[in-house]
Formats: structure tokens, sequence, C-alpha cells
């Protein structure tokens, strides 16, 4: 597998971002290893909150909840998808599977010894997080969904979807941080879009980005159905802590806060929130407003 790595000058002088970089190496399936980088914040002793973020950004997406966490006591480990952020990237778009994805997270799991798990999950982070929880649901004692979904292919994505899809597709230049501004409700600084900007410094880098609207099971025959047809089941039957946390100016998984009430026994009676004022990137809009939601929400339950 042919390796892309951003050089780290890239990550210099990141605005709001002070975290020391970790790593770890991760089997790329082909006989050969990758480096994915990973934030870990906080006592170590203490529970970890995995903080899993999804397209087209990456640990960066988090900075303002990392504070918030951590002084609340908590461990805090966020990585960056294998693609983005200050991961390898793969160059061939085909290097990218959703099996492929689920296995490098579960390699950070497994490397670091993470037991005990809160997770927050937002974007692709709730496609490849919920998918963790489900087949490994000893590991994980409650789960914090922002903004996502675990589609199968059986439902209907919405036409929302369906343009991102086209757009992600069609557009010359995957325009990275643009995306991450025409998704919030706030006003993003040249300094912030430069942070999302940062692990790209031209289009060989974003293969990752490119390929993961196309991942996303859209049709009932998608390679990845029928394993995530079993982690709802797995989750169908989850009686731990699950609490939805969406925002209330995203097109793209409205509604998917009430399925996963429905279907998820451990959302029963929990308090389910809508954040005020957030776009799909509510970690960029209201990052602090919900990282007290996972706050109190860990400390209650």
């Amino acid at each position: 597998m042919e390796l892309l790595r951003t050089p780290d000058e890239c990550f210099s002088g990141l605005a709001g971002y002070p975290f020391a970089p970790n790593y770890l190496q991760a089997d790329d399936t082909e006989g050969g290893e990758l480096r994915l980088h990973y934030l870990d914040e906080g006592p170590a002793e203490a529970e970890p909150v995995l903080l899993l973020h999804g397209e087209p950004s990456w640990s960066y997406l988090y900075r303002k909840m990392i504070p918030v966490l951590v002084a609340a006591g908590h461990r805090v480990v966020a990585p960056d998808l294998v693609g983005f952020g200050r991961s390898d990237k793969p160059t061939q778009r085909t290097d990218y599977t959703y099996a492929r994805h689920v296995g490098w997270m579960k390699m950070v799991l497994d490397q670091l010894g993470l037991r005990d798990i809160t997770l927050v999950c937002q974007d692709w982070g709730g496609l490849l997080g919920l998918r963790l929880v489900g087949e490994n649901p000893d590991l994980f004692s409650r789960v914090v969904a922002a903004n996502t979904l675990l589609p199968t292919g059986d439902e209907e994505l919405g036409e929302a979807f369906l343009n991102w899809r086209k757009f992600s597709q069609e557009v010359p230049e995957f325009p990275t941080s643009g995306i991450i501004r025409g998704a919030t409700t706030t006003e993003l600084s040249e300094a912030v879009c430069a942070g999302y900007d940062a692990p790209y410094p031209d289009e060989s880098f974003k293969a990752g980005a490119r390929q993961f609207p196309l991942l996303v099971p859209a049709t009932p025959d998608n390679p990845a159905s029928a394993a995530n047809r079993a982690a709802w089941e797995s989750l169908s039957n989850w009686q731990k802590p699950f609490l939805t946390a969406f925002s209330d100016s995203d097109p793209i998984t409205a509604g998917w806060d009430d399925l996963m009430q429905e279907k998820i026994p451990g959302c029963a009676g929990q308090p389910h929130t809508i954040i005020e004022n957030g776009g799909h990137f509510l970690q960029e809009d209201q990052g602090e407003k919900l990282a007290e939601v996972v706050v109190d929400f860990m400390a209650a339950s």
C-alpha cells in the first residue's frame, strides 16, 4: 500500500490546537504498516472518552471539547481516521473500505487497551463507532451519538445526502474547509479554516476524503450492509446508557435520533437533547455545550 504522510510543519501553530501528537502502528492489511495519529489527554487511569470524527474533518474538530472533558477528570482519546489529520494517507481510493476503517479503529482500542469506553461520535464517527459498539459491546459503557447514523442501505438517506455525494465526486478541487464552513451555523475564521485544511497540502492527500461518501451504504447490497444489520441487531439489545445529542440545523441526519431512541433500549429515560444553533459539525458550532452534555451524562450514568 502506497502512503502519503503530511509533513509535521503543516500542523505547526494551529489555532486552538495545543495538543501533543501520539502515534501507533497499524496493520495496513496488505503486509505493511501505517502510522495512525491520536490525541490522548487527561489522566491515564480515568475511564476513556473516545471521540470519533467524520468526513472530512479530523481531531481538530474536537479541540473545543477536549479541555472541558479533561477538566471534568476524564481521559480523552481522539484518533485521526486513516486518510485524515496526522494519520497516514493511502494514495489509492480503493485502499479505503468500510471494513478496513472499522478494523483500523479496533486496532486503536486494542493497542491502547481501552475498556469502559464512553463513545462520542458524529458523522462517519458514528458509522464506525456504532459498528464497533455493536461488534464489541463489552468494551463500551455508554454512547453519545451526535448527528450520525448507522445505515444499512435498507432506508432512504434523503436528498441532502445524495446531493452531497454527487458534489463530493464532481467538484474539481475537494474544498475541505469549505465543506466544514458550509455545514456550520457560525462564521469560521481564516485561521480555523487553515486548521481544517492543514492535513491536505494538495489533492493527492484527499483520496480518503473523496472516497468516504461512496462507502456509505445507500443500497441493500452494499458490501457493508450485512455487517451493519448485524450491528443493529446487537444495538437493539443494548441496555447501557445511550444518548442522542443532535443539533437543530443538520438536514442530512435529522430524524435519525428518533430512530435510535425507538430501536435502542439504552435510550429509554435518557435526557436526549437538541443543541441549538448547531449545524452538521456541531462540535465546531457548539463544542463546549456538547462537551457539557457529555460530562453531565457521564456523571448521571
